[in-house]
């Protein structure tokens, strides 16, 4: 069969095969030598779109769709504009430390490089090349980190500060699922401005929980186009405010490898700018979510850590029943590093992941097959849905939660979704108000919320009074500015543009970025 599969296979890709069956071993041999497993690889350059890969049973053939080529690097097909790597045959080999040999190499709490030099274990993927290969900031994730963080150890982390689990049918605190409030989390992501202030206006007017509160959200603001007017007044109502970046920069890869420093700069400038400008002082801004997800590894996460950040929500958890509930980081991640080319955090971190649970895709999950899950609401679908099939959607997503361990349901938007098909919005207000009709235990929160009820649960029949779910209950009265003042700006570090800032504030000098975040005109 595998000798079948290489004549088959390369005749797939245009290639003759030797008929010979000696020669036909020889050559997959040749072909299959010094590969990892699973790994992809080209025989040409002609062709992006061919790959092949070595597998117990032969080799196997993959062809890009039409449009595509495939990126060596990161394994997968991908629009064939953003692959540079078109012109390699395979992905690039980096010098791997050597972690594990029979007899140690190194004396104790030292490592060895790839070439044998040793060094301190501490310095192994830190984000620095400390070997003279490079080696020890190549096999740095969750399974190889030499200073990863521990598994979860429930006799030492227990809430309100740590929570971690090994069963995701467990329910912090010990709860029974019928006395858990299920939680659910709306949130938007990017500018907030005249684009989108109708649609949070039509969303959260005179709804309510069953405590009597408006239900509430979390917008995850980017810099660029934001209307710190509106924010002011969002933050006012009792929404909450987190932060996602400064200049939302379009590079993904950007992202994934980017410094402690530059984290710092995107991430607690943003903070800086919304409080300034928005006028918020009561620092509740203690969240972020990293553009396109792309998580940035141990370098996030010690940023975080340093700037008093209490929680992400970037790390998807793949699709399983039941969900997960949010857990901290001092202890290792209770699932895989889900999505390609991810860099997930390895080590110990105080910190809150705000998991985002993926959703089920599917309409009916008695009937469809199965599919892989999403995180955003606007992937998951791969045309325009039907009013019909988002509410079918929303309700089958709301019992996974609900029906099982009641871990905070995670509702993840961009506005665009809402805002540009009426039928959606409609059938989103359908169903909120149903759910608020319906259930006098289901709240819509916002995400420091959820990690408050964890810190200080109170079961659902004692809800009414809960304190920390009391703050801005109804907010009434007019904004505190309308209006504001629309300033006009430009700063050195965007030579050419001149952008605008609204706001209540005094207008600064520049307009805020990364290495001026409060627009002063020096750095």
């Amino acid at each position: 069969m595998a000798r079948l599969r290489v004549a088959v296979v390369l005749g797939l890709l245009g290639i003759v095969a030797a008929q010979d069956e000696q020669a036909q071993d020889e050559l997959t041999k040749l072909l299959c030598s010094e590969k990892g497993p699973g790994e992809w690889f080209r025989l040409g350059t002609s062709d992006c779109r061919n790959v092949i890969q070595c597998t117990e049973a032969g080799l196997q053939a993959l062809r890009c769709p039409h449009g595509l080529a495939f990126d060596l690097e990161l394994q997968t097909c991908d629009w064939k504009g953003k692959v540079k790597n078109c012109d390699n045959k395979v992905k690039t080999k980096k010098a791997q430390p050597l972690l594990r040999t029979l007899e140690p190499l190194c004396q104790e709490n030292f490592l060895a490089c790839g070439d044998g030099t040793c060094l301190d274990q501490q310095v192994f993927c830190n984000g620095v090349d400390d070997c003279p290969d490079g080696s020890d900031e190549n096999a740095c994730d969750m399974d190889n980190d030499p200073n990863r963080a521990p598994v979860c150890n429930q006799a030492d982390c227990k809430l309100p500060d740590c929570y971690c689990y090994h069963d995701a049918n467990e329910i912090p605190n010990g709860y029974q699922a019928k006395d858990v409030p299920q939680m659910i989390t709306i949130t938007f992501d990017d500018a907030i401005n005249n684009n989108n202030n109708d649609l949070y206006q039509m969303l959260f007017t005179d709804r309510f929980n069953p405590n009597g509160c408006t239900i509430k959200s979390t917008f995850f603001v980017s810099h660029k186009y934001t209307n710190y007017t509106s924010v002011q007044e969002l933050h006012r109502l009792g929404h909450e405010i987190a932060v996602h970046s400064i200049s939302h920069n379009s590079s993904e890869e950007f992202w994934t490898s980017a410094t402690e420093d530059e984290w710092e700069r995107e991430m607690a400038g943003a903070r800086v700018i919304a409080e300034r400008f928005a006028n918020i002082t009561d620092t509740s801004v203690i969240g972020l979510r990293a553009p396109y997800l792309r998580v940035g590894g141990n370098n996030q996460f010690s940023m975080m850590e340093t700037n008093s950040f209490l929680y992400d929500s970037t790390i998807s958890a793949p699709l399983q029943d039941p969900p997960l509930w949010p857990y901290t980081l001092y202890y290792r991640m209770p699932h895989v590093c889900h999505g390609n080319a991810q860099r997930c955090p390895t080590r110990s971190f105080a910190v809150w992941e705000m998991v985002m649970n993926e959703l089920d895709r599917r309409e009916d999950p008695a009937v469809e097959a199965e599919l892989p899950g999403c995180a955003m609401v606007d992937s998951c679908f791969s045309s325009k849905p039907t009013a019909d099939r988002f509410y079918n959607f929303l309700n089958n997503n709301f019992n996974r939660h609900y029906l099982t361990n009641r871990a905070p349901l995670g509702l993840f938007f961009h506005s665009a979704f809402l805002k540009n098909d009426p039928e959606i919005f409609d059938a989103f207000t359908f169903w909120l108000d149903e759910i608020i009709a319906n259930y006098n235990d289901v709240f819509f929160v916002t995400m420091t919320q959820v990690i408050q009820w964890m810190q200080d649960p109170r079961p659902v029949n004692q809800l009414n009074n809960y304190e920390a779910w009391r703050e801005k209950c109804q907010v009434g009265g007019p904004p505190h500015c309308i209006g504001g003042t629309n300033c006009e700006l430009n700063t050195d570090e965007l030579p050419g543009e001149t952008l605008r800032l609204n706001t209540c504030m005094r207008c600064p000098n520049k307009y805020p970025w990364l290495k001026d975040p409060l627009g002063e005109g020096f750095f």
